[in-house]
């Protein structure tokens, strides 16, 4: 079972419920930097998909909600590939959102002019986002940067201050940094009120892009083992997402998979 996309040629699967996309990281960032050429109107927005968040979802309408109506669902994460494996789908590789960040960016500095704006994290790391980004990619333009305040859940007049502080800079792509489930459930929440043509939600790429944060070594990511040095370097924030999201997840595949089979069989 497939469907397309709005907006978008990418054909995705659905896992849990949710179309994640299935496609490489290069057709994937051609048609986010596709979407610059699009009419001013909603913008399109992308999201990270991976078993923690496909947990969470399950008990927050909220999240659920901004996750199904994403434009692009990408496949961040080694589970959901095993996912799409015992699913009888067709992802058979992983796109982290740093790897869709820097080809997507790849592509916006050969075309010159692309203006970006950074929500999220705090005022050091963005800072160091921009002097990085004005280094390596002379092609991009760092429209304004904004470092929310790290609350649970924001106010109104909060959100009201971020979106004007994003209109104001008048950007192509708003890139936003915050952990997930909030990060996603606000730009659902606030996009129509957003002018941009794209939104991603990328969370910890923010760190990862300024060198805050170290992403795994080059042996964990191409055996789908990012996880362990992360959580061996951050046991306390990352537990959760290991030994009580994935283990949640994989049931829920699983029955998931038992459902499509009696399904099938009624036929």
């Amino acid at each position: 079972m497939t469907d397309v996309r709005a907006g978008t040629s990418i054909q995705s699967e659905p896992i849990l419920g949710c179309g994640v996309a299935r496609a490489s990281k290069e057709i994937l960032a051609g048609q986010v930097v596709g979407w610059l050429d699009q009419a001013p109107g909603v913008p399109r927005y992308l999201a990270c998909a991976n078993p923690h968040s496909l947990v969470i979802s399950t008990r927050d309408a909220a999240f659920r909600d901004a996750l199904e109506n994403a434009d692009l669902l990408v496949p961040d994460g080694a589970g959901i590939v095993l996912a799409s494996r015992l699913l009888g789908g067709a992802i058979r590789g992983r796109v982290t959102g740093s790897d869709l960040f820097q080809s997507v960016s790849l592509l916006a500095n050969q075309r010159g002019g692309v203006r970006y704006f950074f929500l999220g994290s705090s005022q050091s790391t963005v800072d160091l986002i921009t002097h990085r980004l004005s280094s390596d990619l002379p092609g991009i333009v760092v429209a304004g940067t904004y470092a929310p305040p790290f609350v649970e859940e924001f106010t109104t007049a909060q959100d009201n201050e971020m979106v004007a502080a994003v209109n104001s800079g008048r950007a192509d792509v708003l890139w936003v940094g915050m952990s997930a489930p909030k990060q996603e459930k606000w730009v659902f929440r606030n996009r129509r009120r957003l002018n941009v043509k794209v939104i991603g939600a990328i969370g910890a790429v923010f760190d990862f892009y300024a060198g805050t944060r170290k992403r795994s070594p080059t042996w964990a990511l191409r055996t789908g083992l990012e996880w362990l040095p992360r959580l061996l370097c951050e046991p306390r924030r990352l537990w959760r997402r290991t030994f009580a999201s994935a283990p949640v997840f994989l049931w829920l595949v699983a029955r998931e998979r038992l459902a499509r089979r009696k399904a099938t069989r009624a036929r």
